[in-house]
């Protein structure tokens, strides 16, 4: 299949192969940095904890402030990449995550900590925004399935690597090298990004700032209130941060209505094939939040395995999305992406209802095809949905399209999360709850999914 992505044929648009090629290495890199350390991080909060004298709650927030800032972000840079160009965003971004790395590196205390991982969110939030936009642009449209399928292997290998190459680090050399390690793989995608990423001219015209704050407030506000309630620490704070949100929420929807540039161009919602794409993506994601929140604690508690041993039942699920992510791409660039979109949905949702019935009595083998399962579904269901949000709208929207994207992922994730917490905090809770509850948004989705079948197979449809 990579050959393939470096072909030449008359007509086509994007870069030349060779340039293709080293663009894609840029942006596989840049992406892998920013996706690997979260999951890096959240397995050595009890060493970071430790090495730095503070509480467990505390060392949460070395987290937590990644998530949030890259959250708060996202439509702000995918704004300013129109700005600025696209190219010039990630490579800033990629400079300032690498920067910030070694300030991490070098950090000794919590608070320096606490500001260069801030300071790493804000990159990852430059690369990530404009990521799937970028790929627009380098690949011709007949292989942007394929592109973007490769995109989700990446996600989906740093996902499955993280926490493994953490605990790696952490079992050979001192903390200070789990951000250290960024610094030289970040370097060499700056070369390359800085060599082979396709240059745009700026558009003239002052960013909406009144948008990009209240998009900020929403969206970080949100995020925060959400993991509140997820690890049981909602109540009055929580409550009113999230009521400040969704009033941002409305203030920025009607401020895009009525400003001459928006920050959000609301044409994107014109098209139902976007609008549908993004709305299947948010609830899918929900379920797969759902999932990978709600799994460790069950294998742990009601099967009794160890962290390890649950960590290793888990890893089918990325793993097939690995192996399926580039198939699917592919398939998305022949075939309508929304039925091959809806075919992974519905092995997903096959999945989720096999791991609802997980009891006591289940192990090993049994676990494994379960996940699996999910993973093969996950794995159809991204890669063409992804191509159908950013393939259905023009080039000049696509840096938007690419923002929410990211937010609606972000967003579906953090609900997942809430929504475990929320389950396990009612006095009749339980873990089988929440898989449940997921396999409920599997079902939206799905149900979203076969309804806009027919605006795929007719593009130009209104």
């Amino acid at each position: 299949m990579l050959k393939r992505l470096f072909e030449e044929r008359p007509g086509d648009d994007g870069l030349p192969g060779r340039e293709r090629k080293l663009a894609m290495l840029a942006m596989i890199t840049g992406t892998q940095l920013a996706v690997l350390d979260n999951g890096i991080v959240n397995i050595a909060l009890p060493t970071l904890a430790d090495a730095l004298a503070i509480s467990g709650s505390q060392s949460i927030w070395i987290a937590n402030v990644y998530q949030l800032v890259t959250a708060a972000l996202l439509l702000t840079f995918a704004a300013l990449s129109r700005r600025i160009g696209r190219h010039r965003l990630y490579i800033g971004g990629l400079a300032i995550f690498t920067l910030a790395s070694l300030g991490c590196a070098l950090s000794r205390s919590f608070e320096w900590l606490l500001a260069a991982r801030a300071l790493q969110a804000v990159g990852a939030a430059a690369m990530l925004s404009i990521g799937p936009s970028l790929y627009r642009i380098i690949f011709p449209s007949r292989l942007l399935g394929s592109a973007i399928g490769l995109s989700a292997l990446t996600v989906a290998f740093g996902i499955a690597a993280g926490p493994s190459l953490g605990g790696l680090i952490l079992h050979v050399a001192d903390w200070p090298w789990l951000f250290a390690i960024n610094v030289p793989i970040g370097l060499l995608a700056l070369t390359l990004a800085t060599r082979s990423l396709p240059r745009e001219a700026p558009i003239r015209g002052r960013i909406d700032l009144i948008g990009a704050l209240l998009s900020i407030v929403m969206l970080s506000g949100s995020v925060f209130a959400l993991d509140q309630f997820g690890h049981g620490d909602g109540g009055a704070p929580a409550i009113a941060t999230l009521a400040v949100s969704l009033l941002c929420l409305i203030g920025f929807v009607w401020r895009q209505r009525h400003v001459t540039r928006p920050l959000v161009p609301l044409a994107l919602f014109a098209e139902p094939r976007f609008s549908f794409a993004a709305t299947v993506s948010m609830f899918a994601f929900l379920a797969q939040g759902i999932a990978f929140v709600g799994l460790p604690f069950l294998y742990q508690t009601t099967l009794g395995v160890s962290p390890l041993d649950s960590a290793l039942l888990f890893t089918p699920w990325p793993l097939a999305i690995m192996l399926i992510g580039p198939l699917a791409g592919r398939l998305a660039d022949k075939a309508n992406p929304a039925v091959i979109s809806s075919t992974g949905l519905g092995i997903f949702l096959c999945g989720m209802l096999a791991l609802a019935g997980i009891d006591a009595e289940t192990h090993g083998l049994d676990i494994v095809w379960r996940s699996a399962l999910c993973g093969i579904g996950y794995g159809l269901f991204q890669a063409p949905n992804n191509r159908e949000m950013i393939g259905s709208v023009s080039v000049e929207l696509s840096a938007s399209a690419s923002g929410v994207l990211a937010s609606v992922r972000t967003f579906g994730q953090s609900l997942g999360t809430a929504s475990v917490g929320l389950i396990l905090g009612l006095s009749f809770g339980s873990l089988t709850l929440s898989l449940w509850l997921g396999c409920v948004s599997a079902l939206v989705a799905l149900g979203l999914s076969l309804y806009r079948v027919p605006l795929a197979r007719n593009p130009h449809r209104r």
